[in-house]
């Protein structure tokens, strides 16, 4: 393809994002922001389609590869996306533009600004997805920490300086690892170009102090126990939309970077750091799921959550098993929408009381049936069950998890108990028991935009879980590819 489908899809946002910048809206109730935003989003969103449909899936190579000189002699402007890439593209692209609906509740003082924020956010977002050379990557996936400071430290909560500076320090702090790793890489093999260091390999020698560097990063953003205490902090005090994002892509950058640097540029130093993943893995199942069912605020909760599902996803991916790796990619989809609903969710109800204590709330199915019918439906793909997406990407990981490590497996299927535990008995307090608050009484069903943005991520919540086949015949022939030159590589060595 001549046209440089990647760069629009990178830069597209960044453009609406000036667009919104140069100009005032004449009425002074943004409107016109809001438009422009939402414009941009959704035709971000519509390319994406077009690529997916553009996409070749009987092959491993990477596709609309663009390369340009950058800095001359050291790094080039090189993108491109195979089949695990251009799935999280999709999923970054279809949850931007509800997240610009959703602030119509949410963001009640310079919306212009937040916007703009959030359009910066997803060109930094689809940019990692689709780097091919390291020093692009890391430019990319720290540029995207600046949005969402702001985001929280500016629209979020009471304590939200607070809440930002520690999230932007425990990432930015892990990531300098990396940044030296990068460097590292550059003086050892002479380029940073993805595709090139697959091909010649790095030295066994420098593997393990490499695969420790991206581990600090990752670990963090991921973010693994025991390095996961600024993700409650950051979802709380963050508005809905910040939430969102930071629980549908932020997270699923870490376990792109895992999956794509990881595996594939450290074989050896994988196989031998694999027990170490597993430990933090099980213990972030285990042990979160314990912390989820303790709380009292409705975000905190879920934001524990995500750490136990991203437990699962870690926990797959270093399975080397097919079915581990590919039910990874697929829990990490299946969460970005999950995730992304719940917090919505959770936004509903806030702006209306104005609270996320779990104890506030209790008998609002008659009060507000539409709602409690949507909650319920997130509320049960989050714990697994058949037929929602979240289910297919858990049984596919636990299968890889016992073809690769039986003892494991058993453990991390307590967190599978543990699931249903926590996010069954948020479902009761919140929507049955006794109406005690008498102030429930005059709460409002969904509206019509809340209505939109849940039935959008219903929608595919149900339909992957019925027919997971476009995701998985997406993705098969990368993930074959990876574990094939994973092996390979392992074995040379």
């Amino acid at each position: 393809m001549s046209f440089p489908i990647l760069s629009s899809l990178i830069l597209l946002p960044t453009t609406g994002a000036l667009f919104l910048f140069f100009t005032k809206d004449k009425n002074g109730n943004n409107s016109t922001a809001k438009y422009v935003a939402l414009f941009t989003s959704i035709v971000n969103f519509l390319i994406s389609i077009y690529l997916w449909i553009s996409f070749d899936q009987s092959i491993s190579d990477f596709q609309f590869v663009e390369d340009r000189r950058w800095i001359e002699g050291f790094i080039n402007y090189k993108v491109g996306v195979d089949g695990i890439s251009i799935l999280f593209i999709i999923l970054t692209t279809f949850i931007t533009p509800l997240c610009i609906i959703s602030v119509n509740n949410s963001v009640k003082n310079r919306l212009r600004d937040f916007l703009i924020a959030i359009l910066i956010m997803e060109s930094f977002m689809i940019g990692v997805f689709c780097a091919l050379d390291l020093v692009v990557f890391y430019l990319f996936f720290e540029a995207g920490l600046i949005p969402m400071f702001l985001i929280i430290g500016i629209w979020g909560g009471p304590k939200r300086v607070y809440s930002a500076f520690k999230f932007f320090l425990y990432t930015l702090l892990g990531s300098v690892l990396m940044l030296v790793a990068i460097i590292s890489i550059y003086w050892i093999s002479g380029t940073t170009d993805v595709v090139k260091l697959y091909e010649i390999g790095i030295d066994a020698k420098y593997q393990n102090l490499l695969w420790l560097a991206f581990f600090s990063s990752f670990a963090v953003k991921t973010p693994m126990w025991p390095v996961h205490t600024w993700l409650p902090d950051a979802h709380v005090e963050a508005p809905t939309a910040g939430s969102v994002l930071l629980a549908a892509i932020l997270l699923k950058m870490a376990g792109y970077g895992f999956i794509r640097f990881s595996l594939g540029l450290f074989p050896v130093a994988s196989d031998v750091f694999t027990p170490l993943i597993y430990t933090l893995s099980v213990i972030a199942i285990i042990f979160t799921s314990f912390i989820a069912l303790m709380q009292e605020d409705m975000k905190k909760l879920i934001a524990y959550s995500s750490v136990a599902h991203m437990g699962f996803v870690t926990l797959g991916i270093f399975t080397l098993q097919q079915q581990g790796i590919e039910g990874s990619i697929i829990q990490m989809i299946s969460h970005g929408l999950v995730s992304a609903a719940l917090f919505l969710c959770v936004g509903v109800v806030y702006d209306r009381m104005h609270s996320r204590m779990i104890n506030s709330y209790g008998g609002i199915v008659s009060i507000i049936p539409k709602y409690s019918i949507l909650f319920m439906l997130f509320t049960l793909a989050a714990l697994g069950l058949p037929g929602t997406s979240g289910f297919i990407g858990e049984f596919l990981i636990l299968m890889g998890a016992f073809k690769d490590n039986f003892l494991v497996a058993v453990l991390a299927s307590l967190g599978v108990i543990l699931g249903a535990a926590y996010m069954l008995w948020l479902y009761k307090r919140v929507v049955f028991g006794k109406l005690v608050n008498e102030d429930l009484k005059q709460m409002l069903d969904l509206n019509k935009s809340e209505y939109v943005i849940l039935t959008c991520l219903a929608i595919p919540t149900l339909f992957f879980g019925f027919y997971p086949d476009p995701l998985i015949n997406t993705i098969e022939v990368s993930v074959s590819d990876l574990i094939n030159m994973h092996n390979i590589n392992l074995a040379s060595k």
